[in-house]
């Protein structure tokens, strides 16, 4: 009788627990690669965020168009529009 419940556990039982288990760790592995892509495209946003800002602030001052609390609010506005970006790509 035991033998025969060990034997229906083998059979049935372990290879369903072992493909679930199988599966589980797969998922995990791709959603760890979809979020490593969106880190990666969101430094990459945020890296071209700041060096846009800085070149609008160097024609800004090139420009003397405004004074200098004008330009760096322009930046600061363009650094923050990159953040944006990055949000928008990471959620």
């Amino acid at each position: 009788m035991i033998a025969l419940k060990n034997q229906y556990w083998r059979r049935t039982v372990l290879p369903v627990v072992a493909a679930t288990a199988g599966l589980l760790v797969l998922s995990g592995s791709v959603l760890a690669t979809d979020q490593s892509q969106q880190r990666q495209q969101g430094r990459d946003v945020n890296q071209a965020a700041k060096q846009q800002s800085r070149s609008t602030k160097v024609d800004c001052r090139q420009e003397n168009q405004k004074s200098n609390s004008q330009c760096r609010q322009d930046k600061r506005d363009t650094k923050q529009e990159g953040r944006q970006e990055k949000r928008d790509i990471k959620y």
